[in-house]
Protein backbone atom coordinates (compact mmCIF):
# COMPACT_ATOMS: atom_id res chain seq x y z
CA UNK A 1 0.00 0.00 0.00
CA UNK A 2 1.34 3.01 -1.05
CA UNK A 3 -0.35 6.06 0.42
CA UNK A 4 0.99 9.66 1.43
CA UNK A 5 -0.52 10.59 4.88
CA UNK A 6 -0.22 13.83 6.66
CA UNK A 7 -0.16 14.01 10.09
CA UNK A 8 -0.43 17.60 11.88
CA UNK A 9 -0.14 18.90 15.88
CA UNK A 10 -2.32 21.90 15.49
CA UNK A 11 -1.23 22.83 19.21
CA UNK A 12 0.29 26.57 19.31
CA UNK A 13 -0.11 26.68 22.88
CA UNK A 14 3.53 27.29 25.14
CA UNK A 15 2.52 28.30 28.56
CA UNK A 16 3.95 27.55 31.09
CA UNK A 17 6.44 25.40 28.10
CA UNK A 18 5.74 24.40 24.59
CA UNK A 19 4.32 20.31 24.88
CA UNK A 20 5.78 17.52 22.54
CA UNK A 21 3.09 16.50 20.71
CA UNK A 22 3.52 12.90 21.81
CA UNK A 23 -0.39 11.68 20.18
CA UNK A 24 1.53 12.38 16.66
CA UNK A 25 4.72 10.74 17.56
CA UNK A 26 2.61 7.66 18.32
CA UNK A 27 0.45 7.61 15.42
CA UNK A 28 3.61 7.77 13.23
CA UNK A 29 5.42 5.36 15.00
CA UNK A 30 2.55 3.06 14.88
CA UNK A 31 2.21 3.40 10.98
CA UNK A 32 5.37 2.67 10.30
CA UNK A 33 5.39 -0.82 11.90
CA UNK A 34 2.20 -1.65 10.95
CA UNK A 35 1.76 -0.09 7.22
CA UNK A 36 5.07 0.58 6.34
CA UNK A 37 5.10 1.35 2.54
CA UNK A 38 3.05 3.76 3.60
CA UNK A 39 4.95 7.55 3.46
CA UNK A 40 4.04 9.62 6.64
CA UNK A 41 4.58 13.42 6.66
CA UNK A 42 4.35 15.59 10.07
CA UNK A 43 3.80 19.41 10.81
CA UNK A 44 3.75 20.62 14.19
CA UNK A 45 2.14 24.06 14.82
CA UNK A 46 4.67 24.81 17.50
CA UNK A 47 7.42 25.15 15.13
CA UNK A 48 6.00 26.15 12.05
CA UNK A 49 3.00 29.07 10.44
CA UNK A 50 0.57 29.32 8.35
CA UNK A 51 2.45 29.92 5.07
CA UNK A 52 4.76 26.93 5.43
CA UNK A 53 1.64 24.78 6.86
CA UNK A 54 0.23 25.44 3.01
CA UNK A 55 4.00 25.26 1.70
CA UNK A 56 3.98 21.91 3.78
CA UNK A 57 0.66 20.07 1.92
CA UNK A 58 1.92 21.55 -1.77
CA UNK A 59 5.04 19.81 -1.60
CA UNK A 60 3.19 16.13 -1.72
CA UNK A 61 0.05 14.66 -3.16
CA UNK A 62 -1.30 13.83 0.12
CA UNK A 63 -4.07 11.05 0.61
CA UNK A 64 -5.18 11.82 3.92
CA UNK A 65 -4.26 14.45 6.33
CA UNK A 66 -4.70 14.07 9.95
CA UNK A 67 -5.19 16.68 12.53
CA UNK A 68 -4.47 16.16 16.31
CA UNK A 69 -6.45 19.02 18.30
CA UNK A 70 -4.66 18.73 21.99
CA UNK A 71 -7.03 21.30 23.31
CA UNK A 72 -10.38 23.81 23.04
CA UNK A 73 -9.30 26.44 25.06
CA UNK A 74 -6.62 26.79 27.54
CA UNK A 75 -9.00 26.05 30.58
CA UNK A 76 -7.42 28.15 33.15
CA UNK A 77 -9.59 30.32 34.59
CA UNK A 78 -13.63 31.69 35.00
CA UNK A 79 -12.76 34.91 33.58
CA UNK A 80 -10.42 34.90 30.90
CA UNK A 81 -10.20 31.70 28.31
CA UNK A 82 -7.96 31.83 25.29
CA UNK A 83 -10.24 29.97 22.85
CA UNK A 84 -8.44 27.71 19.64
CA UNK A 85 -11.72 27.07 17.46
CA UNK A 86 -10.32 29.96 14.99
CA UNK A 87 -7.10 28.51 14.49
CA UNK A 88 -8.41 25.12 13.66
CA UNK A 89 -10.84 26.78 11.60
CA UNK A 90 -7.74 28.49 9.41
CA UNK A 91 -5.93 25.26 9.71
CA UNK A 92 -9.16 23.80 7.91
CA UNK A 93 -9.61 26.47 5.29
CA UNK A 94 -5.30 25.99 4.21
CA UNK A 95 -6.29 22.27 3.81
CA UNK A 96 -9.14 22.52 1.72
CA UNK A 97 -7.51 25.32 -0.77
CA UNK A 98 -4.25 22.89 -1.17
CA UNK A 99 -5.27 19.63 -0.79
CA UNK A 100 -8.18 17.91 -2.14
CA UNK A 101 -7.21 14.99 0.41
CA UNK A 102 -9.98 13.59 2.95
CA UNK A 103 -9.23 15.63 6.23
CA UNK A 104 -9.66 12.79 9.88
CA UNK A 105 -9.64 14.75 13.22
CA UNK A 106 -8.49 13.20 16.38
CA UNK A 107 -6.60 14.29 19.52
CA UNK A 108 -7.74 15.30 23.19
CA UNK A 109 -9.74 18.07 21.60
CA UNK A 110 -12.04 16.48 19.63
CA UNK A 111 -12.57 13.80 22.06
CA UNK A 112 -13.86 16.22 24.86
CA UNK A 113 -16.20 17.69 22.35
CA UNK A 114 -16.83 15.46 18.89
CA UNK A 115 -20.05 16.53 17.69
CA UNK A 116 -19.68 20.18 18.19
CA UNK A 117 -15.95 20.16 17.19
CA UNK A 118 -17.00 17.79 13.77
CA UNK A 119 -20.24 20.58 13.23
CA UNK A 120 -17.60 23.52 13.80
CA UNK A 121 -14.72 22.05 11.10
CA UNK A 122 -16.45 19.73 9.10
CA UNK A 123 -13.81 17.13 8.31
CA UNK A 124 -14.86 14.10 6.32
CA UNK A 125 -13.97 11.71 9.83
CA UNK A 126 -12.48 11.59 12.88
CA UNK A 127 -11.45 9.16 15.71
CA UNK A 128 -12.96 9.67 19.33
CA UNK A 129 -9.76 8.63 21.90
CA UNK A 130 -6.99 6.58 21.24
CA UNK A 131 -5.98 6.52 17.33
CA UNK A 132 -3.61 4.02 16.48
CA UNK A 133 -5.61 1.31 14.74
CA UNK A 134 -8.82 2.77 14.18
CA UNK A 135 -5.92 5.41 11.64
CA UNK A 136 -4.55 2.23 10.61
CA UNK A 137 -7.52 0.59 9.26
CA UNK A 138 -9.17 4.03 8.04
CA UNK A 139 -5.94 4.24 5.76
CA UNK A 140 -6.26 0.50 4.41
CA UNK A 141 -10.51 1.13 3.69
CA UNK A 142 -9.45 4.46 1.92
CA UNK A 143 -6.61 2.71 -0.35
CA UNK A 144 -9.08 -0.06 -0.73
CA UNK A 145 -12.06 2.02 -1.58
CA UNK A 146 -13.59 0.20 1.07
CA UNK A 147 -16.20 1.03 3.71
CA UNK A 148 -14.64 2.81 6.58
CA UNK A 149 -18.11 3.75 8.47
CA UNK A 150 -17.65 0.54 10.62
CA UNK A 151 -14.43 1.14 11.79
CA UNK A 152 -14.51 0.99 16.01
CA UNK A 153 -14.82 5.32 17.64
CA UNK A 154 -15.04 6.58 14.03
CA UNK A 155 -16.86 9.70 13.54
CA UNK A 156 -18.38 10.39 10.52
CA UNK A 157 -21.79 11.87 8.28
CA UNK A 158 -24.08 9.75 7.47
CA UNK A 159 -26.01 10.24 3.30
CA UNK A 160 -29.16 12.18 5.53
CA UNK A 161 -25.98 14.28 7.08
CA UNK A 162 -26.66 13.47 10.50
CA UNK A 163 -23.31 12.80 13.00
CA UNK A 164 -22.48 9.33 14.01
CA UNK A 165 -20.13 7.43 16.30
CA UNK A 166 -19.21 4.11 15.99
CA UNK A 167 -19.91 2.91 19.45
CA UNK A 168 -18.14 -0.78 20.72
CA UNK A 169 -21.16 -2.35 20.69
CA UNK A 170 -20.65 -6.30 20.07
CA UNK A 171 -16.91 -6.14 20.59
CA UNK A 172 -14.73 -7.18 23.41
CA UNK A 173 -13.71 -5.03 25.98
CA UNK A 174 -11.04 -3.27 25.16
CA UNK A 175 -11.43 -3.75 21.41
CA UNK A 176 -9.10 -1.58 19.14
CA UNK A 177 -6.51 -0.67 21.69
CA UNK A 178 -3.18 -1.22 21.94
CA UNK A 179 -0.64 -2.07 24.52
CA UNK A 180 2.86 -1.55 22.75
CA UNK A 181 3.15 1.28 21.34
CA UNK A 182 6.14 2.20 20.03
CA UNK A 183 7.40 5.69 20.52
CA UNK A 184 10.14 7.06 17.68
CA UNK A 185 10.60 11.02 18.08
CA UNK A 186 10.97 13.63 15.40
CA UNK A 187 15.08 14.33 15.58
CA UNK A 188 13.74 18.42 14.86
CA UNK A 189 11.09 17.80 16.98
CA UNK A 190 12.90 16.37 19.78
CA UNK A 191 15.59 19.14 19.58
CA UNK A 192 12.93 21.97 19.96
CA UNK A 193 11.44 20.80 22.53
CA UNK A 194 13.95 19.71 24.71
CA UNK A 195 15.34 23.01 24.30
CA UNK A 196 12.32 25.17 24.72
CA UNK A 197 10.80 22.86 27.31
CA UNK A 198 13.02 20.98 29.36
CA UNK A 199 11.28 17.60 28.83
CA UNK A 200 9.59 15.20 27.07
CA UNK A 201 6.73 13.73 27.52
CA UNK A 202 6.26 9.56 27.41
CA UNK A 203 3.38 7.11 28.19
CA UNK A 204 2.41 4.51 30.97
CA UNK A 205 -0.97 3.74 30.65
CA UNK A 206 -3.86 4.86 29.56
CA UNK A 207 -7.30 5.37 30.96
CA UNK A 208 -8.57 6.43 34.36
CA UNK A 209 -11.21 4.61 36.08
CA UNK A 210 -11.99 7.59 38.55
CA UNK A 211 -15.64 9.09 38.94
CA UNK A 212 -14.30 12.77 39.33
CA UNK A 213 -17.19 15.10 39.05
CA UNK A 214 -15.78 17.86 36.49
CA UNK A 215 -13.07 15.43 34.81
CA UNK A 216 -12.38 15.04 31.41
CA UNK A 217 -9.95 11.75 31.08
CA UNK A 218 -12.23 9.09 31.15
CA UNK A 219 -13.86 10.64 27.77
CA UNK A 220 -10.09 10.87 26.37
CA UNK A 221 -8.33 7.54 26.65
CA UNK A 222 -11.76 5.24 28.44
CA UNK A 223 -12.14 4.43 32.07
CA UNK A 224 -10.51 0.98 31.23
CA UNK A 225 -6.75 1.61 32.01
CA UNK A 226 -4.81 -0.34 29.90
CA UNK A 227 -0.77 -0.81 31.16
CA UNK A 228 1.44 -0.34 27.94
CA UNK A 229 4.10 -3.38 27.58
CA UNK A 230 6.75 -2.05 29.93
CA UNK A 231 9.75 -3.24 27.52
CA UNK A 232 8.67 -1.42 24.92
CA UNK A 233 7.89 1.56 27.35
CA UNK A 234 11.84 1.02 28.92
CA UNK A 235 13.51 0.59 25.35
CA UNK A 236 11.61 3.82 24.05
CA UNK A 237 12.83 5.87 27.32
CA UNK A 238 16.35 4.18 26.82
CA UNK A 239 16.70 5.65 22.75
CA UNK A 240 15.40 8.68 23.91
CA UNK A 241 18.41 8.84 26.16
CA UNK A 242 21.07 7.19 23.83
CA UNK A 243 20.05 8.66 20.61
CA UNK A 244 19.00 12.09 21.12
CA UNK A 245 20.08 12.95 25.19
CA UNK A 246 16.82 13.09 26.71
CA UNK A 247 17.60 12.76 30.37
CA UNK A 248 14.09 14.39 32.28
CA UNK A 249 10.91 12.92 30.87
CA UNK A 250 7.42 13.53 32.36
CA UNK A 251 4.87 10.19 32.16
CA UNK A 252 1.43 11.57 30.72
CA UNK A 253 -0.75 9.30 32.12
CA UNK A 254 -3.80 11.16 34.02
CA UNK A 255 -2.79 9.49 37.33
CA UNK A 256 0.87 7.83 36.87
CA UNK A 257 -0.05 5.74 40.36
CA UNK A 258 -3.22 3.57 39.29
CA UNK A 259 -1.59 0.17 39.25
CA UNK A 260 0.94 -0.55 41.73
CA UNK A 261 2.36 -3.50 40.40
CA UNK A 262 2.90 -2.40 37.46
CA UNK A 263 4.66 0.64 38.73
CA UNK A 264 7.02 -1.68 40.68
CA UNK A 265 8.18 -3.25 37.65
CA UNK A 266 8.74 -0.22 35.69
CA UNK A 267 10.64 1.29 38.27
CA UNK A 268 12.88 -2.14 38.78
CA UNK A 269 13.54 -2.16 34.66
CA UNK A 270 14.26 1.67 34.96
CA UNK A 271 16.95 1.14 37.74
CA UNK A 272 18.71 -1.89 36.03
CA UNK A 273 18.90 0.36 32.42
CA UNK A 274 21.52 2.00 31.73
CA UNK A 275 19.27 5.25 31.22
CA UNK A 276 19.99 7.45 32.97
CA UNK A 277 16.87 9.50 33.54
CA UNK A 278 14.89 11.67 36.14
CA UNK A 279 11.57 11.52 35.97
CA UNK A 280 7.85 13.44 37.19
CA UNK A 281 4.35 12.51 36.94
CA UNK A 282 0.79 13.17 37.85
CA UNK A 283 -0.07 11.36 40.98
CA UNK A 284 -3.13 11.02 43.28
CA UNK A 285 -2.06 11.39 47.33
CA UNK A 286 -3.45 7.65 47.68
CA UNK A 287 -2.70 4.49 47.06
CA UNK A 288 1.08 5.04 47.46
CA UNK A 289 2.94 4.24 50.21
CA UNK A 290 6.19 5.14 51.72
CA UNK A 291 7.94 2.31 49.42
CA UNK A 292 6.44 3.03 46.29
CA UNK A 293 8.09 6.24 46.35
CA UNK A 294 10.78 5.02 47.43
CA UNK A 295 11.96 3.17 44.45
CA UNK A 296 10.59 5.84 42.08
CA UNK A 297 12.85 7.80 43.67
CA UNK A 298 15.47 4.99 43.04
CA UNK A 299 14.13 5.17 39.45
CA UNK A 300 14.89 8.77 38.91
CA UNK A 301 11.46 10.10 40.44
CA UNK A 302 12.49 13.75 41.35
CA UNK A 303 9.09 16.11 40.79
CA UNK A 304 5.50 14.55 41.67
CA UNK A 305 2.30 16.96 41.13
CA UNK A 306 -0.50 16.01 42.98
CA UNK A 307 -4.11 16.45 41.75
CA UNK A 308 -5.05 16.96 44.97
CA UNK A 309 -7.90 19.51 43.79
CA UNK A 310 -8.94 20.65 47.87
CA UNK A 311 -7.80 20.59 51.06
CA UNK A 312 -11.27 20.10 52.53
CA UNK A 313 -12.89 16.93 53.19
CA UNK A 314 -16.24 18.45 52.24
CA UNK A 315 -15.04 19.27 48.90
CA UNK A 316 -12.86 16.25 48.44
CA UNK A 317 -16.47 14.28 48.93
CA UNK A 318 -18.34 16.74 46.68
CA UNK A 319 -15.64 16.12 43.80
CA UNK A 320 -15.94 12.53 44.16
CA UNK A 321 -11.65 11.95 44.72
CA UNK A 322 -10.79 9.12 46.90
CA UNK A 323 -8.93 10.05 49.19
CA UNK A 324 -9.05 12.70 52.02
CA UNK A 325 -6.86 15.68 53.27
CA UNK A 326 -4.99 12.63 56.11
CA UNK A 327 -3.90 11.41 52.91
CA UNK A 328 -2.72 14.30 51.34
CA UNK A 329 -0.63 15.13 54.47
CA UNK A 330 0.47 11.94 54.62
CA UNK A 331 1.81 11.86 50.97
CA UNK A 332 3.23 15.19 51.16
CA UNK A 333 4.92 14.04 54.35
CA UNK A 334 6.71 11.19 52.56
CA UNK A 335 7.98 12.87 49.62
CA UNK A 336 9.37 15.35 52.09
CA UNK A 337 11.20 13.03 53.93
CA UNK A 338 12.43 11.57 50.87
CA UNK A 339 13.65 14.52 48.73
CA UNK A 340 11.02 14.65 46.13
CA UNK A 341 9.49 17.96 45.25
CA UNK A 342 5.93 17.80 44.97
CA UNK A 343 3.00 20.80 43.98
CA UNK A 344 -0.60 20.13 44.65
CA UNK A 345 -2.66 21.53 42.16
CA UNK A 346 -5.79 23.02 43.50
CA UNK A 347 -9.10 23.69 42.01
CA UNK A 348 -11.04 26.93 44.47
CA UNK A 349 -14.67 27.66 43.88
CA UNK A 350 -16.04 24.81 42.40
CA UNK A 351 -19.13 22.75 42.92
CA UNK A 352 -20.19 23.23 46.53
CA UNK A 353 -17.41 25.05 47.41
CA UNK A 354 -18.43 27.48 50.88
CA UNK A 355 -16.19 30.25 52.16
CA UNK A 356 -16.19 27.81 55.17
CA UNK A 357 -14.49 25.18 53.35
CA UNK A 358 -12.06 27.36 51.57
CA UNK A 359 -10.72 28.45 55.28
CA UNK A 360 -10.67 24.94 55.86
CA UNK A 361 -7.95 24.84 52.63
CA UNK A 362 -6.47 27.57 53.01
CA UNK A 363 -5.72 26.46 56.51
CA UNK A 364 -4.94 23.27 55.67
CA UNK A 365 -2.04 24.62 52.91
CA UNK A 366 0.37 25.49 55.71
CA UNK A 367 0.55 21.95 56.98
CA UNK A 368 2.11 20.50 54.05
CA UNK A 369 5.84 21.56 54.29
CA UNK A 370 7.70 23.39 51.26
CA UNK A 371 5.40 22.66 48.28
CA UNK A 372 3.86 24.88 45.81
CA UNK A 373 0.26 25.41 45.14
CA UNK A 374 -0.95 25.78 41.30
CA UNK A 375 -5.09 27.24 42.04
CA UNK A 376 -7.67 27.21 38.93
CA UNK A 377 -10.67 29.57 40.26
CA UNK A 378 -14.33 27.72 38.93
CA UNK A 379 -14.56 24.48 37.47
CA UNK A 380 -14.64 24.19 33.68
CA UNK A 381 -17.69 22.30 32.57
CA UNK A 382 -17.01 19.38 29.77
CA UNK A 383 -20.04 17.43 28.64
CA UNK A 384 -21.12 13.99 29.63
CA UNK A 385 -19.85 14.38 33.25
CA UNK A 386 -21.43 14.72 36.68
CA UNK A 387 -20.64 18.60 36.41
CA UNK A 388 -22.48 18.99 33.12
CA UNK A 389 -25.09 17.61 34.78
CA UNK A 390 -25.33 19.82 37.91
CA UNK A 391 -24.79 22.36 35.25
CA UNK A 392 -28.28 21.30 33.24
CA UNK A 393 -30.18 20.93 36.36
CA UNK A 394 -29.07 24.55 38.00
CA UNK A 395 -29.72 26.07 34.87
CA UNK A 396 -25.99 27.45 34.22
CA UNK A 397 -26.20 25.97 30.42
CA UNK A 398 -29.21 24.82 28.51
CA UNK A 399 -27.98 22.08 26.90
CA UNK A 400 -24.42 20.48 26.41
CA UNK A 401 -24.14 22.05 22.99
CA UNK A 402 -23.72 25.46 25.21
CA UNK A 403 -20.59 24.07 26.14
CA UNK A 404 -18.57 25.15 22.97
CA UNK A 405 -17.75 28.10 25.02
CA UNK A 406 -15.99 27.77 27.47
CA UNK A 407 -18.69 27.64 31.08
CA UNK A 408 -17.23 27.71 34.52
CA UNK A 409 -19.17 26.42 37.55
CA UNK A 410 -18.27 28.85 39.76
CA UNK A 411 -20.11 28.27 43.67
CA UNK A 412 -22.64 31.14 44.55
CA UNK A 413 -21.80 30.69 48.23
CA UNK A 414 -18.44 32.79 47.64
CA UNK A 415 -17.02 35.87 46.04
CA UNK A 416 -14.59 34.91 43.27
CA UNK A 417 -12.27 38.00 44.44
CA UNK A 418 -11.46 37.24 47.93
CA UNK A 419 -9.70 34.14 47.10
CA UNK A 420 -6.36 35.08 45.94
CA UNK A 421 -5.36 37.35 48.81
CA UNK A 422 -7.15 35.07 51.06
CA UNK A 423 -4.57 32.28 49.36
CA UNK A 424 -1.61 34.71 49.76
CA UNK A 425 -2.21 35.67 53.23
CA UNK A 426 -1.31 32.06 54.64
CA UNK A 427 2.17 32.68 53.58
CA UNK A 428 2.28 30.01 51.08
CA UNK A 429 3.39 29.66 47.93
CA UNK A 430 0.68 30.17 45.66
CA UNK A 431 0.89 30.52 41.75
CA UNK A 432 -2.84 31.87 40.31
CA UNK A 433 -3.26 31.48 36.63
CA UNK A 434 -2.81 34.68 35.62
CA UNK A 435 0.44 35.63 38.01
CA UNK A 436 2.93 36.94 35.15
CA UNK A 437 5.76 34.65 34.82
CA UNK A 438 8.37 34.16 36.79
CA UNK A 439 11.81 35.19 35.61
CA UNK A 440 13.17 32.90 37.51
CA UNK A 441 11.89 30.09 35.18
CA UNK A 442 13.46 31.72 31.99
CA UNK A 443 17.16 32.59 33.56
CA UNK A 444 17.72 28.62 35.06
CA UNK A 445 15.93 27.67 31.42
CA UNK A 446 18.87 29.43 29.63
CA UNK A 447 21.30 28.14 31.79
CA UNK A 448 20.71 25.08 30.83
CA UNK A 449 18.74 23.65 33.54
CA UNK A 450 15.99 20.52 32.52
CA UNK A 451 12.31 19.40 34.18
CA UNK A 452 9.56 21.49 35.12
CA UNK A 453 11.60 23.85 37.57
CA UNK A 454 8.54 24.92 39.85
CA UNK A 455 10.52 23.20 42.71
CA UNK A 456 12.70 26.76 42.17
CA UNK A 457 9.47 28.60 42.77
CA UNK A 458 9.03 27.56 46.57
CA UNK A 459 11.80 30.20 47.24
CA UNK A 460 10.89 32.83 45.15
Amino acid sequence: MKMCIALVSANMYRIPYPVYPLGISYLTSYLSIHLPDCKVKVFDFNLGTYDSFAAFLERDEFDLVGISLRNFDDSTHAYRTNLFIAHYREIMRIVRVHTSAPVVLGGAGFSVFPELIFNELNPDYAILGEGEAALKELIVALSDSSDPTTIHRLAWRDAAGDFRINSASGKRPGANYISCPELHVENDWAEYYWESSGMLNIQTKRGCPYNCIFCSYPLIDGRAVRTLDVKTVVANIEELYFAKGISYLFFTDSIFNIHRDYNEELARRLIESRAEICWGAYFAPHNLTVGDLELYRQSGLTHVEFGTDSLSDRQLERYNKQFRMSDIREQSMCCSRLGIFYAHFLILGGYGETDETLDETFAHSRELGLTVYFPYIGMRVYPDTQLCNIALREGLIRSPADLVDPVYYLSKEIDPATIEPRAKATGQRWIFTDDEPSPVMDQLRRRGKKGPLWEFLRYS
